[in-house]
């Protein structure tokens, strides 16, 4: 019987280590909102990060949060440094791209709660004359141990409802 036990669990720990194998050495999460805002006037909100305490879901998360802004003020070279507590992490996002009302590209550098290099990216369209549908995306290589996570956990609803509430927020702030 404790044979029998013995080789499940190793079937089992081996199927989820196979599937982990084969699964995309890289991921993207993505979500879209529609704006009642014309694009220059959401744009500014993204490609100015000290104007992300306004809408992004991760400033309310630790109310401890350290940040540290450098560079240039808005756009391409443009820094914001963060430390924070275990759901907020540490990192780093640098502005490597920026076309004003129209798309801001993000480098984006985790440090903990694990490490990980992304690219994080806003394309905002106008919509239906006065306003503006805003894509928000994050890829990136998925290293074997995070594939591994990814069996556990869907990052795709745990990062893309992050997401979700940050388009909400920025609808918010864009529409005053």
């Amino acid at each position: 019987m404790f044979k029998a036990i013995l080789a499940i669990i190793v079937v089992a720990i081996l199927g989820v280590l196979g599937y982990a194998a084969i699964s995309p050495d890289h991921f993207r999460i993505e979500r879209t909102a529609t704006i009642a805002a014309p694009p220059d006037k959401v744009f500014p909100l993204i490609n100015d990060f000290s104007q992300w305490t306004a809408w992004s879901p991760w400033e309310k998360l630790d109310p401890t949060l350290k940040r540290e802004y450098s560079g240039p003020k808005q756009g391409v070279g443009s820094v914001y440094a963060w430390k924070g507590n275990n759901e907020v992490g540490t990192g780093r996002m640098q502005i490597t791209h920026s076309e004003p009302a129209s798309r801001v590209e993000i480098k984006l550098d985790f440090e903990m709660p694990f490490e990980a290099h992304n690219t994080a990216e806003f394309t905002l369209q106008p919509h239906n004359g006065n306003g503006t549908q805003v894509t928000w995306a994050m890829y990136g290589p998925s290293p074997y141990t995070h594939r591994l996570m990814q069996v556990f956990f869907d990052m795709d609803d745990m990062v893309g409802g992050k997401f979700d509430q940050g388009l909400t927020n920025l609808k918010a702030a864009a529409e005053k």
